[in-house]
């Protein structure tokens, strides 16, 4: 196997710690820490055939062995995932984010397969979808917590799901239904945050807006341009047409932060709703500042003190962050390299994918915190100790 430098290989073995005694067998926990180096190896496709090949191996059978018969258990070792990034990444201003990607597939073998639509390819394709609940900071981002979508055709046939593996007792569930499940379960941990951020999926979805407001959390949720707000004098407009009337004073140039294309420039402004119990409730409209002007639409729950533009601005660009998780995950991280079919095959490789990737953050922030030391130093006249060759280089990203 390839040599790890050490400050990586530290980072590596730490995050590897937080779910080592779950494998009661010493080559279980010995194969999961390969796996997870092997996960940030420098392999083309991360999957069972090239990783076993990578580990020194003829044959992918132990590899195969861990995500399929081995002893252990994944959620145990995603709630270990969790402590691990809420240690190292856990702020106030912190935001859960809510989306799901596309896995796509060949035949129709593999748990909750289908022809659906999945942003990965942009269309119709046939493949898995996995919905996920990012932690983003001021510290980091990264991914915490995954449920893999189970159509309704999928959970119907009990004949079908054995075959796969799924649980006897897993019912049908929506992608917001999965999503509040997770941020419960986030809640319960312990996780410090102020808000939650998703797409329309989720923000159309008004069982889970209220769920949110009865846990007293802000959101800043995409709405599709049919939805309706009461506007003015209480009659019930569309949100497109509403931005449409809108003066153009009312628009504000602001920058949502760094996304994948560069910073996120945009015209913004934001309609307030009703005031109760110290909390608000409103619109927040995105528009391009193209020729053709484009909108994007986001229900907003705030505290009164909290509802500025710059904030619910802010909130809003951090959606981005999962998207480029997802990227990184899988082009680093190979989340999407998988040849599993079953269904705790499928937690069982997205999990530790997902660990490889917290590490990854981990070591990320602490090149950019050094790196900052640094530039402190230098205007005090300090010099600090190097940084590792890895630690350098991801201080550049």
């Amino acid at each position: 196997m390839a040599r790890q430098p050490r400050g990586w290989k530290r980072a590596l073995q730490r995050s590897h710690d937080c779910i080592a005694d779950f494998f009661v067998r010493s080559e279980a926990r010995e194969r999961s820490y390969a796996y997870l180096q092997g996960l940030l190896s420098h392999c083309e496709r991360k999957n069972g055939w090239q990783l076993a090949e990578w580990m020194g191996e003829v044959a992918p059978y132990r590899v195969q062995h861990l995500l399929d018969r081995a002893c252990w258990d994944a959620d145990q070792a995603r709630d270990r995932l969790r402590e691990y990034v809420l240690e190292q990444l856990s702020a106030p201003d912190a935001v859960l984010i809510v989306d799901e990607t596309g896995f796509l597939k060949k035949g129709v073998h593999s748990a909750g397969v289908k022809r659906q639509y999945t942003g990965t390819a942009g269309r119709i394709e046939n493949s898995q979808v996995g919905v996920f609940l990012c932690y983003a900071s001021s510290r980091g981002a990264a991914l915490v917590d995954r449920e893999l979508y189970l159509p309704e055709e999928w959970a119907a046939d009990r004949e079908r799901c054995r075959a796969t593996a799924v649980p006897d007792d897993k019912e049908f569930a929506t992608k917001p239904e999965l999503a509040q499940k997770m941020i419960a379960r986030a809640l319960a941990a312990g996780a410090a945050c102020t808000w939650v951020a998703g797409d329309e999926v989720y923000g159309n979805n008004s069982k889970l807006r209220a769920w949110l407001e009865e846990k007293q959390l802000g959101y800043v949720m995409a709405v599709a341009c049919d939805q309706r707000m009461r506007w003015p004098d209480q009659q019930l407009c569309r949100v497109d047409g509403i931005a449409r009337n809108l003066p153009a004073l009312a628009w504000e140039r602001l920058s949502a932060g760094e996304g994948s294309k560069g910073e996120q420039l945009y015209d913004w402004t934001m309609i307030a709703g009703w005031q109760q119990d110290g909390w608000t409730h409103g619109l927040l409209v995105r528009r391009s500042i193209e020729q053709e002007a484009e909108h994007a639409y986001y229900w907003f729950h705030a505290r009164v003190a909290k509802a500025t533009l710059g904030t619910l601005v802010r909130v809003a660009g951090q959606r981005w962050q999962i998207e480029q998780a997802f990227q990184a995950a899988k082009g680093e991280c190979g989340l999407d390299h998988y040849e599993v079919r079953s269904w705790h095959g499928w937690y069982r490789h997205i999990t530790l994918a997902m660990l490889a990737f917290a590490a990854l953050v981990t070591l990320r922030s602490r090149g950019e915190k050094n790196s900052r030391r640094a530039g402190s130093a230098q205007r005090t006249g300090v010099t600090p100790p190097a940084h590792t060759p890895v630690l350098a280089r991801m201080a550049q990203r």
